[in-house]
C-alpha cells in the first residue's frame, strides 16, 4: 500500500473562514468515513485544544475524532492509545512545545504507530510543533534573526517521516531564517524546510518513490539546499556569525511543487483559460480551411480575404469593409489624377 500524504502546517492555520488546510486534511483522511486521532501532547491547554480540533474536524465532515494524549513515555506505551492510532485514517499533531512532543512520543509505541499509520496510507498532519516533528531532525528551540550564528538553536530527533530534512515553522512571521541556515550549515546533508503560518507543505510519494512537496495556503515554503555549501560552522566560536555561501534558495508559493528526493523544482503544468482555448480552436479551424482552399487552388487571395472577413464579422468583430469585401463591385472607384 502506498504511503499516505504528510501535511506540514506552519502554524496559525485558518480556523474561522475558509479553513482550506483543515478541509484538505479531512478530505485526505476519508471525509465522512474518516477517523481522526488528535495528538495534543505538545500543547499545555490539554482538553481545550482537543475540543477545538474535534469541533473543526467534525464541521468539515469527519465522523469520528478521538484525543490521544500521552503525557509521559510510560503513557506512550499504553496499548489503548496505540490501538486508537492504529484505527485512525488520519493523525493530527497540534502545536505547542516541540521538544516535549519529541521527548514523549519519539521511540515509543505511540510514535511507532504514527509512522506505521503513514506507511499504511493514512494522512499524518501537524501544525507548528506537530509540523517540526515530522522530519528526521527537528529544531528544539532557538531565537529569531536572519543571520546564522553559532549555538543559535538546538536539534532533536523527529519521527523521520520526511527523509533527510529539518523543518521549521512560523517561518517568515518569526524571522527564523538564521537558525535554519545555522542547522544546514552544520549538517549539509539535510534540506532545510521553513513553512509560513496558514501554509501547508503537502508531501506525497510519486510513482518513482520520490517525496514531492506541494504548497497550499496564504504564505510560502522556503527550502534551503546546502549540498554545495562553503561554511566555517566547524570552527566558528561561541555565538559568532557563520559563513554560509553557496546555499541554494527555493521560495515556493501556493501551487508550487518541489521534488525533495532530487532537490529540484517540478515544472508547473501549462494552463490555458477556457476563453483562450476556444479562440485558439476557432483560429485553428480557419487556418485549416484556408490551407485546404489554397491546396485545391480553387480560390484567389482576394476571395480568401473576403471569406476570413465574413468569419470575423460572424464572431462579432466587424471591421470596416474594403474593396475586396465587395464582390458586387459597388464600392466607389478611386479617381485618377487630373491633368
Amino acid at each position: 500500500m502506498p504511503h499516505g500524504p504528510l501535511m506540514i502546517i506552519g502554524g496559525a492555520e485558518d480556523k474561522l473562514r475558509k479553513r482550506t488546510i483543515l478541509k484538505e486534511f479531512v478530505a485526505a483522511a476519508g471525509g465522512p468515513q474518516s477517523r481522526i486521532a488528535v495528538v495534543p501532547t505538545a500543547s499545555s491547554l490539554g482538553p481545550e485544544v482537543s475540543g477545538v480540533y474535534d469541533a473543526l474536524f467534525r464541521r468539515e465532515g469527519a465522523t469520528e475524532v478521538v484525543a490521544v494524549r500521552p503525557e509521559s513515555r510510560e503513557e506512550a506505551h499504553d496499548p489503548e492509545r496505540v490501538a486508537q492510532i492504529e484505527a485512525a485514517t488520519g493523525v493530527f499533531m497540534t502545536g505547542g512545545n516541540q521538544l516535549k512532543l519529541s521527548s514523549i512520543v519519539c521511540g515509543t509505541p505511540v510514535g511507532d504507530a504514527i509512522v506505521a499509520a503513514h506507511e499504511r496510507g493514512a494522512v499524518v498532519g501537524g501544525t507548528s510543533a506537530g509540523a517540526s516533528i515530522q522530519s528526521s531532525h527537528m529544531l528544539a528551540f532557538g531565537g529569531p534573526g536572519s543571520t546564522p550564528k553559532q549555538r543559535m538553536t538546538q536539534m532533536a530527533a523527529g519521527l523521520g517521516l520526511v527523509d533527510a530534512a529539518v523543518i521549521d515553522q512560523h517561518f517568515d512571521q518569526r524571522n527564523r531564517y538564521g537558525r535554519l541556515l545555522m542547522i544546514v550549515a552544520q549538517s549539509p546533508q539535510l534540506l532545510g524546510i521553513g513553512v509560513d503560518e496558514d501554509t501547508a507543505a503537502i508531501v506525497e510519494r510519486d510513482d518513482e518513490g520520490h517525496q514531492v512537496l506541494r504548497v497550499i495556503g496564504r504564505g510560502a515554503v522556503t527550502v534551503l539546499d546546502p549540498a554545495r555549501i562553503t561554511t566555517n560552522a566547524f570552527e566558528a566560536k561561541r555565538s559568532a556569525p557563520i559563513l554560509a555561501s553557496g546555499v541554494v534558495l527555493h521560495m515556493l508559493p501556493e501551487g508550487s511543487c518541489f521534488d525533495l528526493t532530487t532537490r529540484t523544482l517540478v515544472p508547473p503544468e501549462a494552463q490555458v483559460s477556457e476563453e483562450d482555448a476556444a479562440e485558439l480552436s476557432e483560429a485553428g479551424r480557419d487556418l485549416r480551411a484556408m490551407a485546404r482552399d489554397i491546396a485545391a487552388a480553387d480560390a484567389s487571395p482576394g476571395a480568401l480575404r473576403r471569406r476570413l472577413a465574413r468569419r470575423i464579422r460572424s464572431r462579432g468583430d466587424d471591421p470596416a469593409p474594403t474593396p475586396d469585401d465587395d464582390p458586387a463591385g459597388t464600392a466607389p472607384e478611386q479617381e485618377g489624377p487630373t491633368r
